[in-house]
């Protein structure tokens, strides 16, 4: 079942946005992004633990993984680009 995403803050929606950018540019399936790029970008801590707190992801200093229910999301989330 695709959880709703709906509540989630604005930084930890672009987690998934930033997967969904891969996943649609590559046309593989993204089951981890890096959590910095060593450029300056970054997701936000708060991001990170709002997202872990939701069990969407596991995260260490530079990958974020997601778990079931996570990739169960971002699937959710290109579906409902593609269609609208």
């Amino acid at each position: 079942m695709t959880q709703n995403l709906s509540s989630l803050s604005d930084d930890a929606l672009a987690v998934f946005a930033f997967a969904a950018y891969h996943q649609l540019s590559s046309g593989q399936s993204v089951r981890s992004v890096a959590r910095r790029d060593g450029v300056g970008h970054k997701a936000s801590d708060a991001a990170v633990a709002e997202l872990r707190e939701r069990g969407l992801i596991e995260a260490d200093d530079d990958e974020i993984r997601f778990t079931s229910q996570g990739e169960d999301a971002l699937r959710g989330v290109i579906e409902r680009l593609k269609s609208s």
